[in-house]
């Protein structure tokens, strides 16, 4: 199962869920979705999220066992 930190370092670095969508061209919807654990990122998405985070995709984005 896909599982983000997304959340917590978007509002460490200040940014509504608004700003974080302009900055890398998608809806706030789709981050709401992201951050909820509903959407599966494209990578070149989860790589644009990550530059404007100042973080890897891996520290963004981790998969966990649901079991």
């Amino acid at each position: 199962m896909l599982t983000t930190c997304l959340r917590a370092r978007r509002e460490a670095a200040g940014l509504t869920q608004s700003q974080l969508a302009q900055r890398v061209g998608v809806r706030r919807e789709t981050i709401v979705h992201l951050e909820n654990g509903r959407y599966n990122p494209s990578l070149k998405l989860a790589m644009d999220i990550a530059r404007v985070l100042s973080a890897t995709v891996e520290e963004l984005f981790f998969f966990t066992d649901d079991a």
